[in-house]
């Protein structure tokens, strides 16, 4: 058997699998998370699982809670009737669920191994990244850190592995306040 000197962590990242239950995100977030194809998903199926109450199983972004709420709810709430009166009449689900919104809430088992969470890590945690990607990467960047601290004690936006930032001239700018958050969550 070969000795272990040598080894670095980040070979030892490609050797870890990490599975998270990720829960309540929209259709759209799922959607990004699904283009890292080093990982595995399972998703929940509007297929076979009908959307019951719509209004009641969508994420609504903030800026649509504070600038135009009571017209995003009227649109789902006759979204998920026209849904519900299709079913009813007979019309398959999986061709019923061609008219629900990327707003709609979706669950999904994402598994990884460790080299491949860094690269999402280094993607999705950027403050450039989609707000939700962003919260969902934040969180399972948390849960690997619970898990196994040193090995992810330089995870996080590229701009925190790499000591600067990649972007270019899309740069957030806030390398510094990037810097301290991720160092403050350790």
């Amino acid at each position: 058997m070969a000795s272990d000197q040598g080894l670095k962590e980040a070979d030892l990242l490609q050797h870890l699998s990490f599975t998270f239950a990720v829960e309540g995100i929209s259709r759209a977030c799922s959607h990004q998370l699904v283009r890292h194809r080093l990982a595995s998903f399972s998703q929940k199926s509007q297929r076979y699982v009908e959307v019951r109450r719509l209004e009641e199983h969508v994420v609504v972004p903030r800026t649509v809670k504070e600038r135009a709420a009571k017209t995003f709810g009227e649109f789902i709430e006759a979204l998920g009737g026209f849904y519900d009166r299709m079913i009813e009449s007979g019309v398959p689900m999986e061709d019923a669920r061609f008219i629900l919104p990327n707003a709609t809430e979706t669950n999904l088992l994402v598994t990884m191994d460790g080299r491949a969470l860094l690269h999402f890590f280094g993607l999705r945690c950027c403050n450039r990244a989609q707000w939700e990607i962003r919260v969902v990467a934040d969180e399972m960047l948390s849960a690997v850190r619970d898990i196994e601290p040193d090995l992810f004690r330089e995870a996080g936006p590229y701009c925190f592995q790499l000591g600067h930032c990649p972007e270019g001239r899309f740069t957030c700018g806030r390398i510094k306040e990037v810097a301290e958050k991720y160092r403050a969550t350790e």
